[in-house]
């Protein structure tokens, strides 16, 4: 009764371990009744560095992500899906080539940190996040991993000391605890002289450049390995180097295809204003956690806050939560990568070009060559003709017929032959003669 008494009342039970230089631990293994639904282990990378693992299931995610199942489906490693970046009320979803990711206004999701590929993205992740102010530092407003009572230690020394040792609940979101705000917006903070972007752009800058990295160290490998080829086949025209190149054309499509797909997608997030706001994550929790204290306190009048609505609706910047979100910090952020992969995206396309042209250079010379085969067909055949006058003159004085010329004293046998193949010769020279003069031959 207890067991299922708590998978009605809360979200399924995790479990966490210290994932920061040490190798995950198995699960334990569950007893009693069987958990209900599909579980899976995501890494968990918070606003403050540190990272830990939980074991969470999918309709908990929903529940406190607030994202519908297809925006899950995205991520499934098992199901092959573009490149997409979706932004919702309370997470942002990014799905770049090999990066997965959930984004918060506080942390980072990441289902499949044991590919080998996102090691090195999730090393980059906590170093950036770490080195940065994340927005507990500013804002009196916490976020937590989405699954509560749960005590996380960062490292395995800090587990005897009580101040390391956080749980869950107090990291909750603000959504669910709203408090009162400083008054300080994210993007004025200033760390070290620098100012410093929200978690999420910073989260999201780090799947940017992972995923323009991986594509553009794809496209060099690609071209080192294409430019000799076609080099090759141009200067040796061989089944084996036809058939290299068929296989890098095949990868030079497919990557093309990948490469246009983060292009457009990061395109479509520019010409949306909307889609852009909605990944103001920080912007959104302060601004409820500022509604929610002017309301307590009463302080707005209704007059004032009709008007400050009607004049960013008409700005076209207010998103259904209410608030006037600065796109410019991500307008800049997404249209320096936008350039990178656009830089990636004519490097394939030259390329494809050379690939073309080099295609076209073959054809060329094997047009060269048929057309020399048949000039040497038209040769042999004006040969053949004349030869066979020749034999057509023999066989008519093979004919069992007497004639005078047989009795001549005067003609022999070597004369014959030699007036038979000596007017084929000269007849063969004027049939070359006139093609060659009449543009036939050349």
């Amino acid at each position: 009764m207890e067991t299922r008494r708590s998978e009605a009342e809360g979200p399924l039970s995790t479990r966490v371990a210290a994932v920061d230089d040490a190798p995950p631990t198995p699960p334990a293994p569950t007893t009693g009744r069987r958990k209900a639904g599909p579980v899976r282990e995501w890494l968990v990378v918070s606003a403050s560095g540190w990272s830990y693992q939980e074991e969470v299931g999918k309709h908990s995610i929903m529940r406190r992500m607030g994202l519908p199942s297809r925006d899950l489906r995205v991520l499934d490693t098992l199901l092959s899906y573009p490149s997409t970046i979706l932004g919702r009320e309370r997470a942002v979803v990014i799905k770049l080539e090999h990066i997965r990711v959930i984004v918060t206004a506080t942390e980072v999701l990441i289902p499949n940190f044991r590919d080998p590929l996102v090691a090195a993205f999730v090393q980059d992740l906590k170093s950036r996040v770490s080195t940065s102010i994340s927005p507990q530092q500013d804002v009196s407003t916490s976020r937590s991993p989405p699954f509560p009572d749960v005590c996380v230690s960062p490292t395995q020394t800090a587990r005897d000391s009580s101040n390391d040792c956080m749980t869950l609940q107090t990291l909750m979101s603000a959504h669910d605890r709203q408090e009162p705000s400083t008054g300080v917006k994210t993007d004025e903070v200033v760390y070290m002289g620098t100012k410093v972007l929200p978690f999420e752009f910073r989260a999201l800058e780090v799947c940017l450049e992972s995923a323009c990295k991986f594509l553009e160290s794809e496209a060099s490998e690609l071209e080192k390995e294409a430019y000799p080829t076609l080099d090759e086949l141009t200067s040796q025209i061989n089944s084996l180097n036809l058939e290299r190149v068929r296989q890098i054309k095949n990868h030079l499509v497919a990557l093309s295809v990948r490469v246009q797909k983060v292009r457009d997608e990061i395109e479509h997030l520019l010409d949306d204003d909307m889609d852009m706001a909605e990944m103001h994550l920080t912007e959104k929790l302060l601004h409820q956690s500022e509604r929610g204290s002017s309301k307590l306190e009463n302080s707005v009048e209704p007059d004032k806050e009709s008007d400050e609505l009607e004049s960013d609706a008409a700005n076209g910047k207010e998103n259904a939560g209410g608030f006037d979100a600065d796109i410019h910090e991500l307008e800049m952020l997404l249209e320096a990568y936008f350039m990178q992969v656009d830089g990636t995206l004519r490097k394939l396309s030259t390329l494809r070009d050379y690939v073309d042209d080099t295609e076209d250079y073959i054809n060329i010379m094997l047009d060269d060559k048929q057309n020399h085969l048949l000039q040497m067909g038209v040769i042999l055949s004006m040969a053949t003709i004349l030869i066979t006058v020749g034999i057509l003159v023999t066989g008519i004085f093979a004919i069992n017929i007497h004639i005078p010329l047989y009795d001549s004293p005067y003609i022999t046998f070597e004369e014959t032959v030699g007036a038979l193949v000596g007017g084929s010769i000269i007849l063969f020279i004027i049939a070359i003669w006139w093609g060659r003069r009449s543009g036939i031959l050349q």
